[in-house]
């Protein structure tokens, strides 16, 4: 039955996971960790949105929280947060392949997508299949030479990126550059128009149609 569901989940070592579990009719499908960028929650309307036109798709989605944001309602995640960030991920990772049958993917948006990619290379088999990188936040605004890529030659999972044309963390060109750094099949969207957010009022039908649109036809490839 198709639904959506706050999920919470306390594990032994101390790690919680937390957030909303969208499911599709139909039962058990393949699933998708989405979790958010450093200034926002799981409750960002671009997740929202896509977590909400994946599982009409037929994806099982859980959108999530960040340890970083489960302890801190606002502002930006604290120096030294990212290992405990990571362990959030994989546990909540670990928590959807518990319930499903099929393929689990892993993606986020900004601070949240740099996270899945330095955990998807550190541990290659934890999502082999899938990251969903959305507005990968290449380096710091007017910042060229402080590039985030250290982890892309180990990077051995499949990743499609989305990012704005008018991103001020990273230009196609930035990008495109950077994605041939990673061994692993890549492919990158960008967003007519659009900035970091990637999604506004205006655009939100247009920009969720294309994301699912690439997401399930890279998926399938």
């Amino acid at each position: 039955m198709r639904g959506v569901r706050e999920y919470r989940e306390d594990l032994a070592d101390g790690v919680s996971v937390r957030g909303y579990l969208h499911s599709p009719e139909g039962g058990p499908s393949d699933g998708l960790v989405l979790t958010h960028g450093a200034g926002a929650n799981c409750n960002a309307p671009l997740l929202v949105a896509l977590a909400e036109g994946l599982c009409a798709s037929g994806l099982t989605v859980l959108r999530c929280d960040l340890p970083f944001r489960q302890v801190r309602p606002g502002g930006p995640p604290p120096r030294g947060s990212a290992e405990r960030d990571q362990q959030g991920l994989r546990a909540a990772v670990e928590a959807v392949r518990r319930q499903l049958p099929g393929r689990v993917f892993l993606g986020g948006h900004s601070y949240g997508g740099r996270q899945a990619s330095m955990l998807a290379a550190a541990e290659p088999g934890l999502v082999p299949a899938l990251l969903l990188l959305l507005s990968y936040p290449l380096h710091p605004p007017e910042r060229p030479d402080q590039m985030r890529t250290a982890h892309f030659p180990e990077l051995r999972t499949p990743a499609l990126f989305v990012s704005g044309v008018r991103d001020g963390f990273a230009t196609r060109e930035e990008m495109e550059a950077a994605l041939r750094l990673i061994p692993a099949r890549t492919e990158l969207v960008s967003v007519a128009g659009a900035g970091h957010e990637l999604m506004t009022k205006k655009n939100r039908d247009a920009v969720v149609g294309l994301i699912i649109e690439a997401f399930r036809s890279f998926a399938m490839s």
